[in-house]
């Protein structure tokens, strides 16, 4: 699989290598959710908290948020995980750790080309229990980190 790592924001500098390695392996995760589908290529475009105007341009949604993904399956397999960087420090900085929050977002957008839906308390908690779960995986294995510089 190809992971492709484009940066629109300049508040924070991050490993992409290990950016890469970490988002092969949540994809492997995910994956194996339903095998019918076999990604080529993953866009992960990190922003800051201009995100809002993606959110509110594709969702009308006119606040900033953690994610947003976009699945191409029947034209080429490939995905595209959007991800506010800026937010998952600011986040990170309050619960776990900012490398922590950035892993669960990454995890989350990934999930979620798979068409998983948080649209229902249930639903969100059924998701972030299995992200947290491959965070927490990854970290044994040392697939996950650190990625702010």
């Amino acid at each position: 699989m190809k992971i492709e790592i484009l940066q629109q924001q300049k508040l924070f500098s991050l490993h992409e290598e290990k950016v890469e390695r970490y988002a092969l392996w949540i994809m492997k995760q995910v994956e194996q959710l339903d095998n019918s589908f076999n990604w080529t290529e993953l866009s992960l475009v990190f922003m800051d908290d201009q995100i809002r105007d993606l959110n509110r341009e594709w969702f009308k949604k006119d606040t900033v948020t953690d994610v947003i993904s976009f699945a191409y399956p029947a034209e080429a397999s490939t995905g595209e995980v959007i991800v506010n960087v800026q937010q998952a420090f600011e986040e990170g900085q309050l619960r776990t750790s900012p490398d922590h929050e950035l892993a669960l977002y990454i995890a989350h957008g990934c999930h979620h080309l798979m068409g998983a839906e948080d649209d229902t308390p249930e639903r969100k908690k059924s998701m972030l229990d299995l992200e947290q779960k491959w965070v927490e995986e990854s970290m044994m294995r040392l697939t996950c980190g650190p990625f702010f510089l």
